[in-house]
This record gives C-alpha cells, structure tokens and sequence, in this order.
C-alpha cells in the first residue's frame, strides 16, 4: 500500500508582490500555502512604476509566471534635462520597466484562487517546536511548517517579533504620479517617452520613465508615463502639515491620496512650474491623482525567528532611490525556496536563509543611502549641502539610480 507523504504547509503573511512571489515559488515546490491578505479589496490598482532587474526576470521563472514583452516598456537611455528643458547629457542604458500593477497582475494570476485570502488580517504569530501558530482577527487560528512575513515596511509582524527596530525618517518625501501618454503634449512625449529621465533642480531630484497603462497595455499611445519628485521635508514641521487632511485629521502612517488638501496639491504644482523642466512640469500638473510618501529605511539583524521568516520590506526598507525594492523581495523567495530545497529541518533552513539574505538587506539600504545623502543634507548645515553637491552630477545620477547592483548578487 502507498503511503502518502502530508505536504508542508507554509502561510504567508501579506499578499502584496513579495508575498506573492514566495508563495508562488512554494506552491511549485511542493507547498500548502495560504496567502493572508489584510486588505478586503483588489490590490492591483495600488503603486505606481517599478525597474527591474535581472534578478527579478529570474524570479519570475522560478515563481512559474509567464511573461513575454508586454511585461513592461523598454527604454534605450537615460536622459538629463535642465531647467529649460534641453538635454544636459544623455547616457545609453537598455532597461524594461513595468507597472506595479502589471507585476501583481501576473503574480496573483500564477496562484491558484484558494490559496489566497483577502480582508484576513493576522492577530498573532508564535514559533513552537513542532509548528507555527498564525491566530487572525476573527479568532481562527491556523498551524504550518513555516511562516513567512511579508507585510510590508510597517510590519506588524516584524513589530512583534523585534520591538526596538523603528522606522527611521529620512528627511525627505517621494511625490508620486502616473499620466497618460495622450494627456501630454506631442513635444513632451518625444522628449520622455523611450527615455528614463531625471531634471536635478537645487536642492532636489525627479526622475520618471514610461509604464504600462490602462488594463496593463504597452502599445504607444496607450502607456503611462511615471514620477518621481524628492523634495526635502522637515519633520518637526512640514511634513506634520503634508501628513493633515482638510477636517484637521493626521495620517502619520501616511495620508491617503484623495485627501491630500487642494491647498498642498497647488503648492505642488506651482514648485513644479518654477523648478522644473517644463516637461516634467507638465507632467506633474496632468497627473491624476499625485500622492507622496515620507522616505524612510530600516534594517533588522537578522530574518529568522524558528518557524517564521521576514522577507522583503518586512526585513530591510531601502530608499527607492536603488530601484531595488520588488527585486529585493523577490530575491529572499528565491533564497528562501533554494534553502527549503537544501536543508530538511525548516528552522536549519530558515537560519540559512537568514545568513545569506540579511548582509544583502544591510548592502542595499547603505547604497540607498548613499543616493540618497544629497536629499538629506537640504535639512542640514550649508557646509554638508555643499559637500553632497560635489556628488551629483548628471552623470553620477544616471549611472547609479536604479541599476543593478552586481555585489548584491547572492
């Protein structure tokens, strides 16, 4: 008689794009999963533009997702433009970017149905000696083999598990935006579109480049175009005042977009006709629903708890200024999985995991640093301004914004 061998069971915390690449990567290598997403609705309508990398393809392979072209748009170079619009320098530089939305929709297309669970937030996560115990806001509570953490870079999950690890503010916001391509002028599509392109005005930086559009197409005329605005904002000050909605309410975990007050959203647009290139103006002004981000970036230690996992921005938060954040997920569930595969005791496994991963977490969030060091310097004394300047250039910005990174390769 054949005996029939009980598959592992793994739930994962978080159903956003790291999530999604762990728990499909597990179900093709012989898991139970379950996916416990907090959030009732859709996810993928959310996010704006994402680089990839490589790595990230790769990941897409493993995770058996499809892809072909229509995964994003290609771009040929990087272009600088001055205030005036001309082009400062240009360097060639081939890359394919895509929508986060795009992304979510081919992951969670891979994932069978049952193995996904939206507006079930989890209450509890234990470690035990013969399994993990996840107990969700409803009462039920559920036992796997492994759990892996990817809720995000507000991880309730990680706060449980290491209290003292905070969020550490930057200094500076993200504007955000996507237009589409029809809604700019014939000038500013020819300038922007085929290109990633940054405008470096005093004190600040934006950068944007092209994404697929409506119902995730890539065909010209039909994509969009997204940006990218860091603006240094203090955080005794102005950024309390961004963070307040019209009836006097703070969203110190970050505002909503359709509540940002008209009064900040006008302010917005007029720096962008004073400060910035006149095609990057416009596509500030024709976004349609602008939304900013404060900037801040983490790092923890260690990945491992027994039976449960951090992954992605759950473990390290990065400025964005690498482009590496999908890639970075993606690659600790690939880690994750090639650990499963080696080693038959999970919590073995999970250490291994936690060794390979956490010094890459610590590598990109120094380089993040590092790109970011000019916008953090706006806050501070003349002399620091002065000494960050020396180090963006046009050519320094282009050559090391979003690209990959070789020594993070694990």
């Amino acid at each position: 008689m054949t005996q029939i061998v009980a598959r592992p069971v793994a739930i994962v915390i978080g159903g956003s794009l790291g999530g999604l690449f762990a728990a499909n990567m597990l179900v093709r290598n012989g898991w139970d999963v379950d996916v416990f997403e907090r959030v009732p609705d859709e996810l993928a309508g959310r996010g704006a533009g994402i680089v990839t990398h490589p790595e990230l393809f790769k990941a897409l392979e493993i995770a058996g997702v499809s892809f072909d072209g229509s995964i994003g748009v290609d771009v040929q170079s990087r272009v600088t433009l001055a205030h005036d619009g001309a082009v400062v320098s240009e360097r060639m530089l081939p890359q394919t970017l895509t929508a986060w939305s795009k992304m979510y929709h081919v992951l969670r297309a891979a994932l069978p149905d049952a193995s996904y669970h939206s507006g079930l937030a989890v209450s509890a996560v234990e470690d035990g000696p013969k399994h993990a115990t996840v107990t969700l806001d409803d009462g039920t509570v559920r036992h796997a083999d492994i759990v892996v953490a990817a809720d995000g870079f507000r991880s309730t999950t990680r706060a449980r598990l290491l209290p003292e690890v905070k969020l550490e503010y930057a200094g500076y916001v993200a504007w955000r935006g996507l237009v589409d391509e029809l809604a700019l002028a014939q000038a500013t599509r020819d300038a922007l579109f085929g290109k990633f392109a940054f405008c470096l005005p005093p004190r600040e930086q934006i950068l944007g480049y092209p994404v697929a559009g409506q119902g995730n197409s890539t065909r010209e005329g039909e994509r969009r175009y997204n940006f990218v605005w860091y603006r240094a904002t203090s955080e005794d000050s102005q950024l309390p005042d961004l963070l307040t909605d019209a009836s006097g309410k703070r969203w110190d975990g970050g505002i909503p977009p359709t509540l940002i007050r008209p009064e900040v959203l006008t302010d917005m647009e007029e720096a962008a006709m004073s400060l910035l290139a006149p095609q990057f103006a416009e596509v500030v002004r024709k976004a349609k629903q602008p939304l900013f981000q404060p900037i801040y970036d983490l790092e923890v230690q260690q990945m491992a708890f027994g039976r449960i996992a951090l992954l992605g921005d759950a473990a390290f938060v990065a400025r964005p200024h690498c482009g590496m954040g999908v890639t970075k997920a993606s690659g600790d569930a690939m880690a994750l999985v090639a650990a499963l595969s080696r080693e038959t005791d999970v919590r073995r496994a999970l250490a291994a995991y936690s060794d390979v991963r956490t010094p890459i977490g610590k590598a990109i969030v120094q380089h993040a640093r590092h790109l970011g060091a000019y916008m953090q310097a706006q806050l501070r004394s003349d002399t620091e301004r002065q000494m960050a300047e020396r180090y963006r250039t046009p050519e320094a910005v282009m050559r090391e914004t979003a690209v990959p990174i070789r020594s993070f390769a694990g």
